[in-house]
């Protein structure tokens, strides 16, 4: 097939127009046939009849001529569109170049190359199939191939596609490609850009943070700096106050003596002068006895004692606490003796004893006798033989729980401390309550004999402890140096100091005869719950609510050593008579051995099933008992 082509009238025009399709066919036989109706023959001169006759013979031999090339066009056409029906069926959406055969005659055995373009119908069923309308697809191949069929297809209107048709396609492909692609690199870089605006953010407030702490940073080494030069400034002024406190404190306790002694005095010219007038009434006159003392000036004194002496029934005085404690200590006799240490690891629970319907708060071992007191939340305490654990005596009086018990020196009698804020005085040889003190204005945590007999002490929530005379009953001196409760308190042995643990979480040593604080110990983090000192008075171990043991140098003033048993609080601490071992009574129902010499925990003993409140071992180093919260108490075999 050829086509007639048109150029276009724009003479800038690069493409081609195509005006009309025609096809020519190349055979001879109707190229002779349409030689034979366009071949013009001269027509000779006749007469008109003839002529008629002769046209109409013409006309009827042209049309059948005509006739039988028309049907031969028609034949050849519809095998031609055929052959191009399967071609497109076998490569469709695609243009080709096929290459075919020439007829193998031996006149033309030449090959002969054709370009068959894209057709109309196989441009539209590319794009049915590209955008998906596969029913729609089927009926126009269904209508087509009827079209076709029948010969109703015009051949005009179902040719090749035009160039330009197929280069929008593709470049329609292209822009919808790089569209998607254009779409997806969008997102891509959204998310980037959102990514990165984060980071930015991040390390911006990052970076305002890291300057607002290094401005803090600097503003607070300034402030230290000022500080302590400030500190430094004032350090002279705190030592000077300090030393004129302390000269005060002991002016204001001499003070306190003297008036003491001018009170007492006073009281006993009173007592001298009503005796006086009532001898006179029942004797003598007072110029009798005047004239009977001859002397010299300030005679009249003497006679008034003299005749108190002699008609005044004797009658002990007052204790003072200048007299009443001994001007120098004696040598403590454990300062040059050796223990051995126990065999911690080896001790066993002998027995358990349930003798309390409360808690067991406190112990106290006899000094010379094989019997523990207990004492208890249900508002009694009681005496026991060891290892036994007969019951030998109670006692009954308080109104609340008793949380603190001691026997003096002689082992005659019994102190007791209880919440309802007394102290009691139990009399062994009586059998019964021999006093019973209530100066404290709140309850009593503990209380402890001096080596003396003579003396006792006892510690209060209400941040104070007292000193008390065993024979007048009354208090001596008031420490008042603790800003919290404070917990515990013991004499050190065969000395007149004090021993005190406060909630305040320090550890402080009074002299008993001044009143003061001779000595602090600094480094619990909690409130401090018991102490205890060792034989040789040269040591003290405290326990806090922390569950750390402390163990302070007292001639030193410096903490030793320290010791943790885990999370719980220790309630309380008892030295063994070698002072190299240490008890320590635990919250969760332990008690753990601590050895001095080593610096580490040497036994665990799983005593009780409830809280261990108090420990003790006994002077002889034979048993060692534990009471609980579980209302019980054991006893160890060491």
């Amino acid at each position: 097939m050829e086509a007639k082509l048109s150029e276009s009238s724009s003479p800038s025009a690069e493409t081609v127009k195509v005006v009309r399709y025609e096809y020519i066919s190349d055979d001879e036989d109707d190229n002779e046939d349409m030689e034979d109706l366009l071949r013009y023959e001269q027509v000779p001169e006749t007469d008109d009849e003839d002529e008629d006759d002769d046209l109409e013979l013409e006309a009827e031999e042209t049309l059948a001529s005509l006739e039988r090339t028309v049907q031969r066009r028609t034949r050849k056409l519809e095998g031609e569109s055929k052959i191009a029906e399967e071609d497109r069926r076998a490569e469709p959406h695609k243009s080709a170049r096929k290459q075919q055969d020439a007829p193998k005659d031996e006149e033309s055995s030449r090959a002969q190359t054709v370009v068959r373009p894209a057709v109309v119908d196989d441009f539209f069923r590319s794009f049915l199939i590209k955008v998906g309308l596969e029913r729609t697809l089927d009926a126009f191949n269904t209508e087509m191939y009827e079209l076709q069929a029948k010969g109703k297809l015009n051949e005009e209107l179902v040719g090749a596609v035009p160039d330009i048709y197929l280069r929008n396609e593709k470049l329609d492909g292209q822009v919808k490609d790089l569209r998607d692609q254009l779409a997806r690199t969008k997102q891509v870089a959204d998310k980037a850009q959102s990514t990165w605006d984060k980071f930015r953010k991040e390390r911006d407030f990052h970076k305002l943070n890291h300057k607002r702490v290094v401005q803090e940073k600097n503003r607070m080494i300034q402030e230290i700096k000022r500080l302590k030069k400030h500190y430094q400034t004032y350090e002279p002024t705190i030592q000077q106050l300090r030393h004129k406190y302390e000269a005060a404190m002991k002016e204001k306790m001499l003070m306190k003596i003297e008036r003491d002694k001018y009170r007492a005095r006073n009281s006993t010219l009173e007592l001298q002068l009503q005796t006086i007038e009532d001898g006179e009434a029942a004797g003598p006159s007072r110029s009798a006895i005047e004239t009977s003392h001859k002397g010299p000036s300030g005679s009249y004194m003497a006679s008034t004692e003299a005749s108190r002496a002699s008609q005044v029934p004797s009658k002990s005085p007052k204790r003072k606490v200048d007299n009443g404690f001994p001007s120098v200590d004696p040598i403590n006799p454990f300062l040059d003796t050796s223990y051995d240490k126990p065999a911690v690891k080896n001790m066993q629970a002998i027995k358990t004893f349930e003798g309390h319907l409360n808690a067991v708060s406190a112990l106290a071992y006899h000094p010379t006798k094989q019997v523990v007191a207990t004492a208890s939340d249900d508002q009694t305490w009681k005496l026991w033989s060891v290892p036994n654990g007969d019951l030998i005596m109670s006692g009954e009086g308080h109104l609340d729980w008793v949380a603190g018990i001691d026997f003096n020196p002689a082992g005659t009698h019994l102190l007791s401390a209880s919440g309802d804020g007394t102290v009691k005085l139990w009399d062994f040889e009586r059998a019964a309550c021999a006093a019973t003190l209530s100066d404290h204005a709140q309850p009593v945590w503990g209380v402890s004999w001096h080596y003396s007999g003579q003396f006792f002490a006892s510690c209060s929530m209400d941040h104070t402890a007292r000193l008390w005379d065993l024979e007048t009953l009354k208090v001596q001196q008031t420490f008042r140096d603790h800003v919290d409760s404070v917990n515990a308190v013991t004499f050190q042995p065969y000395s007149s100091n004090l021993c005190t643990a406060s909630g305040d979480k320090t550890v402080s040593m009074w002299d008993s005869r001044s009143g003061l604080c001779v000595r602090t110990f600094f480094g619990h983090n909690n409130a401090c719950n018991a102490l205890a000192v060792n034989l040789q008075g040269d040591t003290i171990a405290s326990c806090d609510a922390d569950g750390i043991v402390r163990v302070w140098d007292v001639r030193m003033v410096k903490e030793l050593t320290s010791f943790e048993s885990g999370a719980h609080a220790l309630n309380d601490v008892a030295f063994h008579r070698s002072g190299k071992v240490i008890a320590a009574a635990s919250d969760d129902g332990t008690v753990r051995m601590f050895d001095l010499d080593s610096n580490e925990m040497v036994s665990e003993l799983k005593a009780h099933e409830d809280a261990v409140q108090a420990v003790v071992f006994d002077p002889q180093s034979r048993y060692f008992i534990s009471a609980a919260s579980d209302k019980t108490f054991r006893v160890f075999n060491i």
